[in-house]
């Protein structure tokens, strides 16, 4: 485990969550749940939750959110995350997360919230017509992780930034309240391969359930015949075969990819797949991926399709790790009013 700062010393926890917006890929699965699953194992404090008050800060189809927010609470599970080690919950089930968020408003400031990148890719070109909460996302997000007091944040590389915020935020209130060491800085934890998997038809664009094109990603409902067929029809490049050392993959972004998702669902070092494969064509390489990528995923997807036939027990797994949440973030909260000086606190 990382240390944490030295103005800290409460426990060292964990905490991240999913949107609750489309199928979930194998991006999903690499960058985040079963890096969730390994850091449980390795004994970490884990709150994880499926954030479905983000999921509102852009358009979604109504009535889709509880059946969504099942659907990646499903899926975590069948991933292995474990209720009985790890807390699972859905974040609008914590009434923390919504009134720290507004504290964390008054406390950051908008040059702060305007330098986020992710707005404005989201919002696109046309950013008058997001809402406010678009805008005030990465807030929200440092409310979820400090409402828990979390020390370390399971993170890609694309949401670094927003962790920066999460600090920025924690040191500010920390002096503002003359509360030293009061919130922790979380940091971030980015280890292991397949921390970042691409799309499957453009190897320098992030895999993503918003892309149109299906044949981009793999998605964890995918069957055998699926997933051989998306790999079979990835796109690679002209530069002729499999390079068989590290240092041929620069300027391959597509093969570079491949390669990345082969060694994070078999355990085998890139060094490795490039010995056994290095000098041979793609129509060797693509149906050996493809075998990996079935041998891995297969059991999962069945474990998820069970757990989808029975929302009882969903329900009961996300209202045990609500109760469990709102046991750590209450004490958190009521301390904040103090600090702050509400009335009644």
């Amino acid at each position: 485990m990382t240390d944490t700062p030295a103005s800290y010393s409460g426990p060292q926890r964990i905490f991240s969550g999913i949107q609750p917006t489309g199928n979930l890929h194998l991006g999903n699965y690499l960058g985040a749940l079963k890096k969730f699953v390994d850091l449980q194992e390795d004994g970490w404090d884990a709150v994880y939750a499926v954030v479905d008050l983000h999921a509102i800060t852009m358009p979604m189809e109504k009535g889709a959110l509880l059946s969504q927010t099942r659907q990646i609470a499903a899926a975590f599970l069948a991933c292995g995350v474990d209720p009985k080690k790890s807390i699972l919950f859905a974040q609008s089930s914590v009434k923390a997360h919504v009134e720290l968020a507004w504290i964390f408003n008054c406390v950051a400031r908008m040059g702060w919230v305007e330098r986020m990148t992710q707005f404005k890719d989201k919002a696109g070109k046309d950013a008058e017509r997001a809402s406010v909460g678009l805008f005030t996302y990465p807030v929200l997000q440092a409310a979820d992780i400090l409402a828990y007091k979390a020390t370390h944040v399971p993170v890609g590389e694309d949401q670094k930034q927003h962790l920066e915020l999460s600090r920025d935020i924690a040191d500010r209130f920390n002096r503002e309240y003359d509360a030293p060491g009061f919130f922790p800085l979380p940091e971030p934890l980015i280890k292991g391969p397949g921390a970042r998997v691409m799309s499957l038809k453009d190897g320098t664009k992030k895999m993503s359930k918003s892309d149109p094109s299906e044949l981009s990603r793999i998605a964890l409902v995918d069957d055998a015949d699926m997933i051989a067929k998306k790999i079979k029809k990835a796109k690679t490049d002209l530069l002729g075969d499999m390079p068989s050392e590290v240092d041929g993959l620069e300027g391959r972004p597509e093969v570079e990819n491949l390669v990345g998702i082969y060694a994070a669902l078999s355990g085998e070092s890139v060094e490795a797949i490039l010995r056994q494969y290095g000098g041979q064509g793609f129509g060797v390489f693509k149906p050996a991926l493809a075998e990996v990528t079935v041998n891995h995923l297969s059991p999962i997807t069945q474990r998820y399709r069970e757990i989808l036939d029975d929302p009882a027990f969903i329900d009961s797994v996300l209202q045990d790790g609500a109760e469990r949440a709102d046991a750590i973030s209450a004490p958190v909260i009521a301390e904040v009013w103090k600090l702050v000086g509400f009335w009644g606190a």
